[in-house]
């Protein structure tokens, strides 16, 4: 059947293995110095593996391969640990995968192993019932924001906007507005996160957004974004992304991009949380109860 799947640029793979956490199914190992994937059998396609891939490695693709099979991938998951059985339900609902997620549940039935509890994500008051999680790309999830706002506050905010079009896929690499500018590279989801995004980081530069996991051509925004920074005097790049892994992938595809020009140019980074705080450097990291212990955060 032909199906979505994980691909591995072994030209690119430089056999680090941070991406071996981010696949609980165990589709992926580390064989000969590169990462590989070990059996159609075990890769649902979903992705939950490309963001964190420093070097751009990994790709979701379309090709003939063996169906997807849940119950086979619960034998690998169980000995993990709860935590890594909580993770991997809470991907597939994620992902709206509700057939495999019964199956997962039937398999640990059947078992005799209980069923991790979830927590409904953006309720931190305390724990929900076993429902609706996800992965970190897709959860669902209701910011509390404060209600009550001052007449200041109310005031219209104009828009710090300098250029259009902003998506990358439809920017002309040749347009006047890159002399001489500081680019800011973002995340598609970031301004919608961040309240203060026009006035703290959008003035006075020039935007470019994308997504790294649901667009497609990656490899055409690495080599748009090099045209850039050649034919340009760029003085410098601010990218924002969030803190869900795939969105790290913005990083990746402009430190490939800059490599590919041949320049150097200063780069700062920012991670946007799902609560609209804005982290210094990269992907904020949380980590659910296991063998590692409790949450955690690490940047």
């Amino acid at each position: 059947m032909k199906r979505k799947i994980i691909d591995i640029d072994e030209e690119r793979c430089t056999g680090c293995g941070i991406c071996i956490p981010d696949c609980p199914e165990g589709a992926l190992q580390v064989i000969d110095g590169k990462a590989r994937l070990v059996s159609d059998l075990f890769c649902d396609g979903l992705g939950a593996c490309i963001g964190t891939c420093p070097e751009g490695a990994i790709s979701v693709i379309e090709r003939e391969a063996e169906p997807y099979d849940e119950k086979a991938v619960m034998t690998k998951v169980v000995p993990q640990g709860e935590g890594v059985i909580r993770a991997h339900l809470e991907h597939l609902l994620g992902h709206g995968e509700k057939e495999l997620y019964r199956q997962a549940i039937e398999y640990l039935t059947e078992h005799g192993i209980p069923v991790p509890p979830h927590e409904t994500a953006g309720e931190r008051g305390g724990p929900a019932p076993v429902a609706p999680a996800a992965c970190p790309g897709t959860v669902a999830r209701s910011l509390q924001r404060e209600e009550a706002r001052s007449a200041e506050q109310a005031a219209r905010v104009e828009s710090e906007l300098r250029q259009w079009p902003i998506q990358l896929t439809l920017v002309n690499p040749a347009a006047s507005y890159f002399d001489d500018a500081e680019l800011l590279i973002a995340g598609d989801c970031v301004p919608f996160a961040y309240g203060e995004f026009h006035q703290e980081f959008l003035r006075g530069r020039i935007l470019l957004i994308f997504c790294p996991k649901l667009d497609a051509d990656i490899e055409g925004y690495v080599a748009k974004l090099a045209e850039i920074f050649s034919q340009h005097t760029v003085r410098s790049v601010t990218v924002l992304h969030m803190e869900v892994p795939c969105c790290s992938g913005v990083r990746t595809v402009v430190d490939r991009a800059l490599k590919r020009a041949g320049k150097e140019i200063p780069v700062a980074e920012k991670t946007i949380t799902l609560q609209g705080q804005a982290v210094e450097g990269g992907m904020v990291r949380r980590r659910g109860p296991g063998p590692g212990g409790p949450h955690r955060r690490e940047t």
